[in-house]
């Protein structure tokens, strides 16, 4: 008598999340998922995939074009206002925005498990928080520190958002001008801060202490030419 049995799988979709433009004064912060079979993990290795930090930026496009061809993806642009409107609220911050859009790829990709680079030193509370925005409470999810150097899949995700940043990069200096890599630390940047501050408020985060310092400096003027 034949016995239909359910097909088992050997493998899952896994997904990786990853992030790029934590830091700049200037642009959107980035967060990618990227998700494969596990089976297919090889082909990431074969074709090159790191953290994206460890690749040029020539090599970072070649691989992207062939990430894309064997995962499927889903981006989420988090532009300035929102860091900021976050930022200045009572109860969330920079990692609790990240873990609510890391929640918000899982719930749209529907994974059977995900493996996150976690941004806080407090990896089991970030996990908390991220599995309390899930639809799917139970799951497997695994948060850890330096993730896109340890997992493909996650490299990968690091590829897709840094190259995806970039690209809004250099659409926004076509419309803005050269503002650098949009970090504090860069003296391009901080030029360019300090002359603009005032006329583009959409692509600066003004939370950020080098946008604050010179609106502080302009209120200070102001009063005391009052």
């Amino acid at each position: 008598m034949f016995i239909n049995k359910p097909f088992l799988r050997d493998f899952m979709n896994v997904l990786g999340i990853d992030e790029a433009g934590r830091g700049p004064v200037i642009g959107p912060l980035i967060i990618a998922g990227c998700m494969i079979d596990e089976s297919k993990l090889d082909e990431l290795k074969k074709i090159g995939v790191k953290d994206s930090k460890l690749l040029t930026s020539k090599r970072r496009e070649q691989i992207l074009k062939k990430i894309q061809e064997i995962t499927t993806s889903k981006i989420v642009i988090v532009e300035p206002k929102e860091i900021d409107e976050v930022l200045e609220s009572d109860n969330l911050n920079l990692n609790w925005l990240e873990a609510i859009k890391s929640a918000e790829i899982i719930n749209f990709m529907k994974p059977e498990k995900v493996i996150l680079d976690c941004p806080s030193p407090n990896v089991r509370a970030y996990e908390d928080y991220v599995r309390k925005h899930l639809n799917d409470k139970a799951m497997p999810l695994h948060c850890e520190h330096k993730a896109d150097v340890n997992h493909l899949i996650v490299g990968a995700a690091s590829i897709i958002a840094k190259e995806t940043r970039e690209d809004i990069v250099k659409e926004l200096k076509k419309k803005y001008g050269d503002f650098g890599p949009g970090y504090s630390s860069n003296p391009i940047t901080q030029k360019y801060v300090e002359k603009n501050f005032e006329k583009h408020p959409e692509i600066f985060r003004r939370t950020w202490a080098t946008w604050k310092n010179h609106n502080n400096k302009k209120e200070q003027k102001s009063l005391d030419e009052f």
